[in-house]
């Protein structure tokens, strides 16, 4: 065994999935896993199977798609949640049943109602009758964090004395520093009794910006797998991202430490979960960000032109940035397209590139040149010629000293409808001349524009939240009027709670 190799445990199909709004289909789902794998991950976390016939499937599915890396499922240490895994992971060429307990104080007393000593019995009973069903056992001590070392080390001998090959030492809340989770990982390395038995792994969350300091700190004191997703996606702030600790690593040759992550395949694949998941990337977030490799500084300009490596660590062509892309503008035929799609790993039917062909060429008589961004947007909005509802025409009448008067157009199962109204702004009349029509009591909780790259003509993408007798919905919508992208945007969720 390698023992200077990090194992990478991506979970953006499980804890990355869990981001309201950002729940992917099953086939969605094989699309990631597929180039995760290709990625060169270890350990594809695909799901939560007891909580929901959808994530089942998915786990199914995934396991079916799926060759080389081991997939694994999450359970909590209740026997039935283990038999529903082992149930969905019977396709899987290599399985993982990943179960758990909280540990800390906080948990054991408020969430389990417990003690210490009847949390090691919980936690050794799960691990040994997930055994039953596999090899591989990986245990979670939830809340690891702000458990305190001594009895956190009596845990982890324990549920490894049972069998569990590998340890999880999350923290949960974010909440530790750096120092802090690497002498906790230090001290279980020194003080557990057959520590050497298990891999120990990390699983960091983002709540005070730390997760990948604190990653990279347990791996500098023992641990040996990372868990880790696309972007940094996660619950509240996010969890550990997978290109900061494998570029951090493919950097840091001094470190000792390396992975089988193939760098190159990592900006397409951010791109991809980006657009799937209706999740921008920010603009300067590291590696995969779009102002990740750009230079305003003077100073900085004239340094990069002398020699790169005055402000670049990384060349971008390092994690699949390709310095020669080919323009895309309103002449550009399938071939162009085809490609550009393919090298943001997108490889559509013939069919479907038809489809996505003639999309193109409308956004391409809007705009000057079409970007990646772009073609990724279009890669997913192509579902709306299913939808119930259509937007047939908008036009909107606004500005200095006018009232601003919306006047709508809708397709409504083949049905056309029309309603006017004004409001107090283009988007606000736009939105109430289309409640006339869908007579229905929602209410706006959550409006995001983002501007997708930079420009006058660029397209825009609107993220909304809507609530509908006491349902949530989430829709997006995209154009380059922005007034259009907020109405379909409204339209997205309507399609989704009158299903």
């Amino acid at each position: 065994m390698d023992k200077n190799k990090v194992y990478i445990f991506d979970t953006t199909l499980r804890d990355g999935e869990q981001v309201p709004g950002c729940q992917l289909n099953t086939i969605e789902k094989i699309q990631v896993a597929k180039a995760l794998e290709e990625l060169g991950v270890d350990v594809i976390e695909a799901g939560f199977p007891i909580s929901s016939p959808g994530d089942f499937n998915s786990v199914v599915e995934i396991s079916k798609a799926v060759t080389w890396p081991t997939i694994c499922a999450l359970t909590r240490a209740v026997e039935k949640d283990i038999d529903v895994a082992a149930e969905a992971l019977q396709y899987a060429k290599h399985k993982r049943i990943h179960t758990g307990i909280g540990t800390s104080d906080s948990h054991i007393r408020y969430k389990f109602n417990s003690t210490r000593e009847e949390i090691i019995e919980r936690a050794v009973k799960a691990v040994k009758y997930a055994k039953k069903y596999v090899e591989d056992v990986e245990f979670y001590a939830e809340d690891a964090g702000r458990t305190d070392n001594e009895y956190l080390a009596r845990v982890v001998e324990a549920v490894i004395k049972a069998g569990a090959t590998v340890v999880n030492i999350p923290d949960t809340t974010g909440y530790c520093l750096p120092a802090e989770y690497g002498e906790k990982i230090k001290y279980l390395m020194e003080h557990v009794d057959g520590i050497d038995n298990a891999i120990l792994s990390t699983h960091c969350h983002n709540d005070l910006g730390m997760a990948t300091a604190n990653t990279m700190a347990g791996l500098l004191n023992g641990a040996r797998q990372c868990e880790v997703t696309i972007n940094g996606i996660g619950e509240r702030a996010g969890n550990t991202s997978l290109e900061e600790v494998a570029m951090i690593m493919k950097c840091h040759n001094d470190i000792n430490l390396h992975t089988d992550i193939n760098t190159r395949k990592i900006y397409p694949l951010s791109r991809t979960v980006s657009s799937l998941m209706n999740m921008p990337v920010q603009a300067n977030k590291a590696i995969v960000g779009r102002n990740a490799f750009a230079h305003s500084s003077g100073i900085h300009q004239d340094g990069v032109l002398k020699n790169v490596t005055t402000y670049e660590i990384i060349d971008p062509k390092d994690i699949g940035l390709d310095d020669n892309n080919i323009a895309l503008t309103a002449r550009s035929g399938h071939a162009a397209l085809k490609f550009r799609l393919e090298v943001l790993g997108i490889k559509p039917s013939k069919e479907k590139l038809d489809i996505l062909y003639q999309e193109f060429l409308k956004l391409a008589d809007k705009k000057k040149e079409v970007n990646d961004d772009d073609l990724l947007v279009l890669a997913g909005v192509e579902r709306s010629e299913n939808q119930h509802i259509k937007l047939d025409y908008l036009q909107v009448t606004s500005g200095m000293g006018v009232r601003p008067v919306a006047s709508i157009g809708l397709d409504i199962a083949g049905e056309k409808f029309e309603a006017a109204a004004s409001g107090n702004g283009p988007v606000d009349a736009a939105i109430k001349a289309l409640k006339n029509i869908i007579k229905r009591n929602m209410t706006i909780k959550e409006f995001t524009i983002q501007n997708i790259t930079k420009g006058s003509d660029d397209v825009g993408k609107v993220h909304m939240q809507v609530e509908s007798d006491g349902r949530v919905y989430y829709g997006f919508g995209v154009n380059t009027d922005i007034i259009t992208a907020a109405v379909e945007a409204y339209i997205d969720c309507i399609n989704k709670f009158s299903k």
